[in-house]
Parts: structure tokens; C-alpha cells; sequence
């Protein structure tokens, strides 16, 4: 692809993701429909995805920052559900769609349809992450998803390995299958485990946070590398490497931090735009190759399909719900017992995304013995059709689901108190810790100096009450509002002395810089302080 072609992506993407933020429609849905529609503009360029491109450059990233951003250990209190989902599920789903497929598309061969199934089989990461942030979801559900979506591709991907060797004539058998899928599986958590504590203390004794930086946006590119070198599941080891280092991330300095944070929402930002606008602009590419289908038939094997895709999940989740809590007493004295309205969520919000297509395109397109590899094109029809239909359909109806279930939100009035109660208990510690080294005579300092680090303490640890407070009754702000708006205005007056001096010459570019620096982080932490 040219370097022209590929700008406008990024820089169309990125904007269409900007103007979703301004409207009520989720930006996954918004950039799928541009991308539609521009696929059709005279001149755009065709953008196929290259499964090369797409599996080994953009899922690594995308993995890595929706692990860190996840929890260890709620995922770890939820790992029945998540490997429910993401093992069983996935396989479940490889083969009902499958089957399904094989007996609906009479051209079809019942390996060719299983590579079907397993190419549609796993929701997407970023589809899941942006809707369950985009309508709020309850934290169990949304942990349930989020654990699904980081490890169900390395299911489909190693079941699409499995179903590909049978379809091109490799003699694939079921012990060998189930091998390959306990050598990736172990293989990839082996890798992670190995390379996580490492790097983590590569990451603690770089003394510099610009490189500290360069070594987290290799790490995932590196783990992923590493695994699929050994013929494990380079999936994997980014997950387990990830939820390690988001674990530890507080062992890390908070230079490093703050820029790490801009850089990865920068970093997921622009390539969840990119990736979802390129799902829509598939659509020529997929169409070219269906001149040999009927078009009613093509059309009537997509509907089909996704009410499979769609019914099969339902037909995995109530059972794998309610089944553990019958068979074990355990279960049922450690958890509460879930209502109907959770499994339903968790059953609508399977939506597919660009994983599924780059699998689908990097199907060969012949086998072993040199024919055509069996109904490729309706293959790759079906899926982008799933994609399309389960991203519209259920991404567009999802919120209103949730609203209309009246599921409980997260708590904003407990999670405040908690995140009050936290600080307060930190506030003392370090209180009780400053009055112990200002007693040493190493650590004088004049009186203004000491009572403005005890301010300091004092307003942090007072911030988080005050958003439980009243407003403002005229202006309508918090305390914290008024009082960030306030040391805006100061230093906004600050920053334009600084700038007028510039411009006089009596200081030049170098130290406008360093003043303006200062005032930034000034700034900063006066927004921190009161969010």
C-alpha cells in the first residue's frame, strides 16, 4: 500500500472516531459505516487486509493495552466464566457453526466449513472493550468480557491451524489437533511467564523514562514474536505478559507512567480507529469474488449464518451459567446467584471484529494437491457478513438492551467513598512519615516549606471527600471543580507572562520551554488532584 492511502486511513479513522464521541452511535459502528460507504467512492484505493500485517503488527498492541488496562485479580476471581468462554465456547461455537455451514452451503466440505466456524467463532477484544466502556456495564461483566475477548483468539486460532491442515490435505487428526491446541496453549502461557518477570525488571532499572517507553511499545511485538517462533500461541504470552506488568506498574516511576498512559491511548486509539474503518472497506474485496454465487443464495447463507453465530451463543452461556452452581455446592455458597439478565448481556455482546477477517484472508488459496481451496470466496463473504451484522445488530442495540434490563451500573457514590476512605488511610501514612523524617536534622527545612508539603497532603486527601459534598449553589460546580478552575486561571496568567517575555527577548525559546514545562506539570497535578 502507498504511503497516501495509508494517511488518509489513519487520519480519516481518527476523525470519524472523534466525531462518535460527540454523538450517541459507538464509534466502532460509526467507522464500519463510513468505511462502507468510502469503499465505493470513485478513487479510494482497495485496503485488503494482509493477515501478515493484521495478526503479527496490530493485534499485539491491541492485546497488550486491553490486558494492562485489565485486572489480575478480578479476572482471576472470574476465571471459570472466562475460560468457559474463551476455550469452550469458541469450540463450541468452530463446531455448531460449522456443522451448520456444511449441511447449508451444498458446494461446502465439512473441513472447509469447520475452518468456517473457527475463522467466526471469537468475539473481538477491541469490539468488546469499546462497548462495555461506551455503556457502562456492570464490573463482573465487563471483566467476564474483557478475559473472553484477550484469550478466545488464541482458541481460534489454533482450532483455524487444526481445520486448515484437514482442508488442504495435511492429515490432521483429533489427537493431533488436540495437541497442537495443548502446545500452543502451554506454550504460549510458558513463554509469557519466562519473559514477564525479566522485563519487568528491565522496565524498573532503566534509569530513563524515554527509553522505559521505547521498551514497552516493543514488549508486546516481542512476546508475541517470541511464541509463535517456538509454535506457541503468541497470543498468550502478550496476555500473560501484560497482566503481569500492569500488576507490577506501580513499581515503575512516575515519569514512565505518565507517559506510558499518553502514549498507549494514543497508540489504541488510532489503530481501533483504523481497524474497525477497514472491516467496512473490505466489502469490495469480498464481493469481487462471489460472481460465481447466486446473489439471493449468498445472501440467504448470511442471515443463516449469523442467527447461528448469534443463537449458538445463548445456547453456550445459560448452561455454562447455571450448570456449575447445580453440580457444585462450592459455587453456589462462594457466589450469588446470577439472574437471567447478566447471561443475556453476556450472550448479545458477541461481536465479531477484524480478527475474524484477517484469519479469513489468510486462508490459502489451494490446497496440497493444487485445487482451488473449496468455496474460499463465500468463505470470506460469510465472515465479513457476521462481522458486519453482529457489529450493526447487536453493537447498535446492546446499549438500549442494557438500559431497557435495567441491569445496576457501577456505583459512582460507593466507588467515591472507597476511593476517600483509600486516600484517607494513605494520607496518614504519609503524614506519620513526614513528621518522622522532619524530625531528623538531615531533612530541616524552613517552616513555609514543611507546611506547604503538609498542604499538599492535606487538600489531596480532602479532594476525593469534597466530590461527595454539595455544589456550588451558584455556580453549580464541586469544590474541587472551582478549585481546578482557579489554578487554570492562574497559571493560564502565568503562561502568558512567560510568553510575552519571550517575545519581548528578555527570555529566550530554551527557557519558555522549561518554564512552560513546569507550569504543565504544575497543572497537571492540580487536575489530578481532583479526578
Amino acid at each position: 500500500m502507498h504511503i497516501l492511502p495509508l494517511l488518509l486511513l489513519v487520519a480519516g479513522s481518527a476523525a470519524c472516531a472523534a466525531a462518535a464521541r460527540r454523538t450517541s452511535v459507538p464509534a466502532p459502528l460509526l467507522l464500519v459505516t463510513v468505511g462502507l460507504v468510502i469503499s465505493y467512492v470513485p478513487g479510494v484505493p482497495d485496503y485488503e487486509l494482509d493477515p501478515d500485517v493484521v495478526l503479527p503488527l496490530l493485534l499485539p498492541p491491541l492485546l497488550y493495552t486491553a490486558a494492562t488496562d485489565s485486572s489480575y485479580l478480578d479476572l482471576r476471581a472470574q476465571l471459570r466464566p472466562v475460560a468457559l468462554l474463551s476455550v469452550g465456547y469458541v469450540l463450541f461455537a468452530t463446531l455448531v457453526v460449522g456443522w451448520v455451514a456444511y449441511l447449508l452451503v451444498p458446494s461446502l466440505p465439512l473441513t472447509a466449513a469447520l475452518v468456517l466456524g473457527a475463522v467466526v467463532a471469537p468475539p473481538d477484544a477491541v469490539a468488546a472493550t469499546a462497548v462495555a466502556r461506551r455503556v457502562g456495564l456492570p464490573s463482573r461483566i465487563t471483566t467476564i468480557l474483557q478475559g473472553e475477548s484477550l484469550v478466545n483468539d488464541a482458541t481460534a486460532i489454533t482450532a483455524y491451524k487444526v481445520a486448515l491442515a484437514a482442508a488442504v490435505g495435511e492429515g490432521a487428526t483429533w489427537a493431533g489437533g488436540i495437541g497442537e491446541f495443548l502446545l500452543a496453549a502451554v506454550g504460549g502461557i510458558a513463554v509469557g511467564l519466562l519473559m514477564m518477570v525479566p522485563l519487568h525488571w528491565l522496565r524498573t532499572h532503566l534509569r530513563e523514562a524515554l527509553l522505559q517507553n521505547t521498551l514497552s511499545l516493543l514488549i508486546p511485538f516481542v512476546a508475541y514474536g517470541v511464541a509463535e517462533q517456538v509454535h506457541a500461541s503468541g497470543v498468550l504470552a502478550v496476555v500473560v505478559v501484560a497482566l503481569y506488568l500492569g500488576h507490577r506498574s506501580w513499581e515503575v516511576d512516575f515519569a514512565t507512567r505518565l507517559q506510558e498512559e499518553a502514549v498507549w491511548k494514543m497508540v489504541a486509539f488510532v489503530l481501533e480507529s483504523a481497524v474497525f474503518a477497514l472491516i467496512g472497506l473490505q466489502l469490495p474485496v469480498v464481493l469481487r469474488g462471489l460472481e460465481e454465487y447466486e446473489g439471493v443464495d449468498a445472501a440467504w447463507y448470511a442471515v443463516a449464518l449469523f442467527l447461528v453465530v448469534v443463537a449458538a451463543r445463548f445456547v453456550w452461556v445459560y448452561p455454562a451459567t447455571f450448570l456449575p452452581r447445580i453440580f457444585s455446592a462450592r459455587i453456589r455458597k462462594r457466589e450469588e446467584n446470577p439472574t437471567w439478565k447478566g447471561p443475556f448481556v453476556i450472550g448479545w455482546a458477541g461481536m465479531r471484529g477484524v480478527v475474524s477477517l484477517a484469519i479469513a484472508f489468510s486462508i490459502p488459496l489451494t490446497t496440497h494437491s493444487g485445487e482451488p481451496f473449496p468455496d474460499r470466496n463465500l468463505i470470506l463473504f460469510l465472515t465479513f457478513t457476521t462481522v458486519i451484522g453482529t457489529l450493526v445488530v447487536q453493537g447498535l442495540t446492546l446499549p438500549p438492551l442494557i438500559r431497557f434490563l435495567k441491569l445496576p451500573g457501577r456505583d459512582a457514590q460507593s466507588e467515591t467513598l472507597a476511593e476517600a476512605n483509600a486516600q484517607a488511610q494513605a494520607s496518614r501514612a504519609a503524614e506519620q512519615r513526614l513528621e518522622e523524617l522532619l524530625q531528623d536534622e538531615r531533612n530541616a527545612l524552613p517552616p513555609p516549606l514543611a507546611d506547604r508539603l503538609r498542604a499538599v497532603l492535606e487538600r489531596r486527601r480532602n479532594a476525593v471527600w469534597e466530590r461527595l459534598g454539595a455544589v456550588n449553589p451558584v455556580t453549580g460546580e464541586s469544590a474541587d471543580d472551582t478549585y481546578r478552575r482557579l489554578s487554570g486561571e492562574m497559571i493560564g496568567a502565568e503562561r502568558e507572562v512567560f510568553v510575552r517575555l519571550r517575545d519581548l527577548r528578555y527570555i529566550d525559546d530554551e527557557m519558555l520551554r522549561t518554564l512552560l514545562r513546569r507550569l504543565d506539570l504544575e497543572e497537571a497535578a492540580a487536575y489530578r488532584e481532583t479526578t
